[in-house]
């Protein structure tokens, strides 16, 4: 029989840092028990898990890279044998471009790089979270997956081409989850972040600043991790009733079509 005292578990891809990790934040604000995720299992990836865990939730700290999929479901197992059930997924880790320039000297490696963890490992991550939970009686929880992509999903960024490919990608991947897992009750959601300071954009925030003061975005500044992280601890709770598929463009604007 299902738990009516089941709590929310949620894991959040790439969130040693930057928005992973302000959603995992947000999270554990919510309520959820978190499984925090990093390439290894270094000192960064602990910090995180401390930093997550004062704000009073279960967390814990799970080490493996999203593109090696053998890893998958070794990983979930981890999480659900020391937190419960999963009732979330949060696919935010993804990568740039190895180099930024031309479209027309874009390598193999830097397009295979971005695919397979933008949008491969996300699909594949999806897939193996999604057959873990309609092959068990459910709560009565909400059920989601939260995929971040990127307004560059829609606008293209010429100097990131392989970049843009990929969270097309990854969008587009996002509504046939939707549409697979709508009749499971399992909402889906694509989360574009738009001018955000990260770790990813440092190398360029300044430049993003200068063109969100000089009418890039309708609000004349950059983001912060922390509002797309309440962004997205808002859909994973639910508070948007009777949704499913949608893309929140978490970009000031950006994308609103203007003469």
């Amino acid at each position: 029989m299902s738990n009516p005292t089941a709590k929310p578990v949620a894991l959040v891809t790439g969130s040693s840092r930057g928005i992973g990790l302000a959603a995992a934040e947000a999270l554990a604000r919510e309520g959820f028990s978190v499984a925090i995720n990093g390439l290894t299992a270094d000192d960064e990836l602990a910090a995180a898990a401390a930093r997550v865990s004062r704000h009073g939730a279960p967390v814990i700290a799970v080490a493996f890279d999203v593109a090696e999929l053998a890893a998958h479901e070794a990983a979930l197992t981890k999480i659900e044998a020391e937190l419960g059930p999963l009732t979330t997924l949060v696919n935010n880790a993804g990568v740039g471009v190895l180099k930024r320039g031309d479209l027309l000297d874009v390598t193999e490696e830097s397009w295979d790089r971005c695919l397979t963890v933008n949008a491969k490992a996300m699909f594949f991550l999806s897939q193996v979270f999604a057959r873990r939970l309609l092959a068990r009686e459910r709560s009565p929880l909400f059920h989601s997956i939260v995929n971040v992509t990127s307004s560059n999903s829609v606008a293209v960024a010429v100097q990131r081409s392989e970049y843009c490919a990929s969270k097309a990608a990854a969008s587009m991947v996002s509504k046939a989850l939707a549409v697979r897992l709508g009749r499971e009750n399992v909402a889906v959601y694509d989360v574009q972040p738009g001018l955000i300071a990260t770790e990813m954009t440092a190398p360029v925030i300044d430049s993003y600043r200068e063109r969100a003061e000089q009418g890039l975005t309708l609000f004349p500044r950059v983001g912060e991790p922390e509002e797309v992280g309440a962004v997205i601890a808002s859909l994973a709770s639910g508070r948007l009733p009777y949704t499913t598929g949608q893309t929140i463009s978490a970009d000031a604007g950006m994308l609103v079509p203007r003469f």
